[in-house]
This record gives structure tokens, C-alpha cells and sequence, in this order.
């Protein structure tokens, strides 16, 4: 495969997987490793990739990828996540379920769940759940997102402000090392913290594709997240941040399907 051809596929699986690596590049398109290091320092040279030990991440910004394309990355590991989340939640909870694909997953999860009060800005959320009879669902308006079908602003926050959830289950864009929360749209972060203050337990669902981004606006700390669930081993620095704060860690791929 020639180079013109071969860059546009990095950048593809780049933004699919949030990372490449020289070895497995090279593996995959069968070229040597110095002609995978070429193309990753030539997409580094343009700002399409961050350079990082051996290979490149996409490169820290304030925009997201598209919804589409979120939706299917680590598809697998979304769900594995989301069904460890939901064998959290009891039958008869009150939960708020927030944007984000891995979000929709954890809805996925709950159509077998009864008696659930379930409270959303997500019209996702909504339309997975409206097949589960044990299950009412309030939307709380505001601003449709047209890109993911997300509802934000001051009229989502005062909607939520008339509830107190037993449960919020939140996703975010990115978690930094500091521990911090972050995500790219102001107004959603408003929302987030909303649900977050209304929630008598809050717990979060991100995939290990989230350690490797950032985004500009900060929600919260894991310091204020009960339960963090994820598929990978966290690193040293976040184990001894969620140590401190009391955050539970539940690593997907030791859960039982």
C-alpha cells in the first residue's frame, strides 16, 4: 500500500481506536517499522497526530469525534462495562442516565430492570428504554444536540434540579491524570455537574480509550464519583487517586457476562 493511501487509514484507525502503535501498524499494513514511524512523524509534522512513545495518539483539541464514530469504538468494551454497571442497579431506582454512547449501552442493559424511575437527557436513552414496559421515563428537555441527541442548558439543569436520583450514571470525553473529568461542550458540563449534585450515589462508565484524550472543560474529580467503571487496569496515578478519595474501581473484564 502506497503512503497516500496508507495515511488516511492510520488516521482512521486513530480516531477509531484513539491510538496507533508503530509495531501494530506495521503489522497490519506489512511495511517496516521505519517507513510506520515516516508516516506517524509526517501526520505529527501536518497536527493530524500527537506523537507519544511508540506511536501517536489524536491530538489534544476541543472538538470531539463524530457521534457515529464514537458509537462504535470499543464497542465491546462499552458493553462489558455497561452490564457491570447495571448489575449495580437494583429494581425500583430512581437513575439519571446522561449523553454518551457508553451511557446508551448502560440502557441497553436495563431493559430487563423493573420498576424503574429513569430521568434522561439523552433522546438515545429514551427511545432505547421506551421497550421496557417496567420502566417510565422522564426527558428533561432543553437544547437538542442534533450531533448526538443530547438535550443541554439551563432548562435540562432545571429539570433536574426537581429531582433526587438513587442513582446518576455519567460518561464523560476524556479523564486526565489528574483525575479530573473533562469534556468538550460547556453547556453539557453544566448538566453533568447538575446530575451530579442530585444523585445520592454517581457512578461513571468510560472505556480506556478515555485515559489517552483530553478535552478543555472540567467537570468534576473522581473524588466525587462513587463507583468508576471501566475495562482496563487503571493507572498507578489514578489507583492512588480513587484510593484516596474512596472510588470504587470495577474493571469490566473481571465481571461475569
Amino acid at each position: 500500500m502506497s503512503q497516500s493511501f496508507r495515511q488516511p487509514d492510520i488516521l482512521d484507525i486513530a480516531r477509531k481506536e484513539g491510538r496507533v502503535t508503530v509495531d501494530g501498524l506495521a503489522e497490519r499494513f506489512g511495511v517496516t517499522v521505519q517507513t510506520i514511524r515516516r508516516d506517524l512523524t509526517e501526520l505529527a509534522d501536518s497536527g493530524k497526530l500527537q506523537r507519544v512513545h511508540g506511536g501517536a495518539i489524536m491530538p489534544s483539541g476541543t472538538t470531539n469525534i463524530g457521534y457515529e464514530d464514537r458509537r462504535i469504538l470499543n464497542e465491546d468494551a462499552k458493553t462489558a462495562i455497561a452490564r457491570a454497571c447495571a448489575a449495580q442497579i437494583p429494581d425500583g431506582a430512581s437513575i439519571f442516565l446522561n449523553i454518551g454512547t457508553s451511557t446508551e449501552a448502560v440502557a441497553r442493559e436495563l431493559l430487563r430492570h423493573r420498576k424503574l424511575l429513569v430521568v434522561t437527557n439523552n433522546m438515545n436513552v429514551a427511545g432505547i428504554l421506551a421497550a421496557n414496559p417496567g420502566c417510565d421515563v422522564i426527558v428533561t428537555g432543553g437544547m437538542l444536540r442534533r450531533s448526538d441527541g443530547g438535550l443541554v442548558g439551563h432548562l435540562a439543569s432545571g429539570t433536574i434540579r426537581q429531582f433526587k436520583f438513587d442513582f446518576a450514571v455519567i460518561g464523560c470525553s476524556a479523564l486526565d491524570q489528574d483525575g479530573d473529568l473533562l469534556d468538550f461542550d460547556f453547556q453539557e458540563v453544566i448538566v453533568s455537574q447538575t446530575i451530579i449534585a442530585q444523585a445520592r450515589r454517581t457512578f461513571l462508565v468510560a472505556d480506556h480509550s478515555k485515559f489517552k484524550r483530553s478535552a478543555p472543560a472540567r467537570i468534576v474529580s473522581l473524588a466525587e464519583i462513587d463507583t468508576f467503571f471501566t475495562d482496563t487496569p487503571v493507572s498507578p496515578q489514578l489507583l492512588a487517586k480513587c484510593a484516596a478519595a474512596n472510588t470504587a474501581i470495577v474493571i469490566a473484564a473481571d465481571c461475569p457476562p
